[in-house]
């Protein structure tokens, strides 16, 4: 179960990510939108499903949303009520900048006594106004709800500008955070850079490493890409000729996030950091969609051969 893998920090969690259907769609759109979700993912054996709650993040860039925004189903309300077929557990992805103190604490304490699962955000930006920063988000976590483990999200990327990108995580770490999904990973350097630093401030302060699970989000075309660098995902400059003159820019891209998780895993393994998978699909384009399914499986798969290597060594 996931609660335990975190527990242990374990290598090799893998999980889905997913954006909650359109708001203004109807109850029936939803319920099919979902389902095929549930049936696209039931075999998939993965530990958590990913919710994400969509911001705007107008202000975070001055550049035009190549697709434009639209509000979502809150992710708590999608998993509730139209995702409990599918036999995994639901991390819900929480801005906690837009919520008072009440509200958050009310969010927190719903099913007392049931395992929950939270990767709480801040804002997309030092220009946005919000009503709670993440420090208070997670003390709230921590005293009102036992049973609720709290993630947070790291930018390597972050690190390559900043340099304490490892600070940050270690900081989390200390108010309570027990995992970190990354953004898409498609700069294998700053992730590399920003693991190396990670294990080594642990290391000298006696931190335990927490599972972090990098995200991997196949592209599929042009328009995708100009989204997905919207977003604010870091693509190294050779690695975006790769994929602009290439003849098939989806199995380009998909060969490309294999190989940079496959680095980045045996790099944990390496340093016993317990490094594991995420996959979503940025657009909605079924084509992108199945590569994306396919990718996690194959995913799934490394993960799993290359960690029954390991025991056999034992």
């Amino acid at each position: 179960m996931l609660r335990q893998k975190i527990a242990r920090r374990e290598p090799g969690i893998l999980t889905y990510g997913i954006t909650p259907p359109k708001a203004t769609h109807t109850e029936d759109k939803i319920a099919e939108i979902a389902q095929k979700q549930v049936d696209r993912l039931r075999n998939c054996a993965i530990d958590g499903l990913i919710l994400y709650d969509v911001q705007d993040e107008a202000d975070r860039i001055d550049e035009d949303r190549p697709f434009p925004y639209l509000a979502t189903v809150d992710p708590t309300r999608y998993s509730k009520d139209y995702l409990q077929a599918l036999d995994a557990a639901k991390i819900i992805y929480k801005v906690v900048g837009k919520q008072s103190k009440e509200e958050l604490a009310d969010w927190i304490r719903a099913d007392e006594g049931k395992d929950r699962f939270s990767v709480f955000v801040g804002a997309s930006s030092s220009r946005q106004a919000v009503t709670m920063r993440l420090p208070e988000a997670y003390r709230l976590g921590a005293e009102l709800n036992g049973r609720l483990q709290v993630g947070g999200v790291v930018i390597p990327e972050r690190h390559e500008s900043k340099g304490d990108e490892h600070l940050r995580a270690a900081s989390k770490q200390e108010s309570g955070c027990a995992f970190f999904i990354s953004q898409a990973a498609y700069d294998v350097e700053a992730s590399k850079n920003f693991l190396s630093d990670y294990y080594y401030h642990c290391r000298e302060h006696g931190i335990p490493m927490v599972p972090i699970l990098f995200n991997l989000a196949p592209c599929g075309s042009q328009k995708t890409l100009a989204f997905m660098k919207w977003l604010g995902i870091s693509i190294p400059r050779w690695l975006e000729n790769e994929l602009t003159y290439c003849n098939d820019i989806l199995d380009r891209s998909v060969r490309l996030s294999r190989k940079i998780f496959e680095e980045l895993f045996e790099f944990g393994l390496e340093k016993g950091i317990p490094i594991g998978c995420s996959v979503e699909s940025v657009s909605t384009r079924k084509v992108e969609i199945d590569a994306s399914v396919d990718l996690l499986r194959e995913m799934k798969l490394l993960m799993e051969n290359r960690l029954q290597t390991e025991v056999a060594k034992v």
